[in-house]
């Protein structure tokens, strides 16, 4: 029992090791080109966000004025995912930031 409690305590020692990585801001060959179709691609779901968020309100009216409950209902479950998706691809780089930060506290 006394053996298996030093090997566990020496394989946790062994898992805790820091192998002394931290994010660098270059080195790499690229990265302003990689930084910057990431961020064109955001801006392209952003657009894409604005026109499902447009066709969803479209949807959302059709149905109220048609009396079509379902067709209303899926566009107002359009406008709230498009709005969710918005206020994700806005704060993408705030969500990373802070999850980064948090990351590095961890000991």
């Amino acid at each position: 029992m006394l053996t298996y409690l030093a090997a566990s305590a020496a394989t946790t020692q062994q898992l805790a090791f820091d192998p002394g990585i931290t994010p660098s801001q270059g080195g790499l060959p690229g990265l302003d080109v990689l930084k910057s179709t990431v961020g064109s691609i955001n801006l392209f779901a952003i657009i894409a966000v604005v026109g499902a968020l447009c066709v969803s309100g479209i949807v959302w009216a059709w149905g109220h004025h048609t009396g079509s409950h379902g067709s209303e209902q899926k566009g107002k479950q359009g406008a709230l995912v498009a709005a969710g998706a918005a206020l994700l691809l806005g704060a993408a780089n705030g969500i990373v930031s802070f999850f980064s930060a948090v990351g590095t506290n961890v000991h």
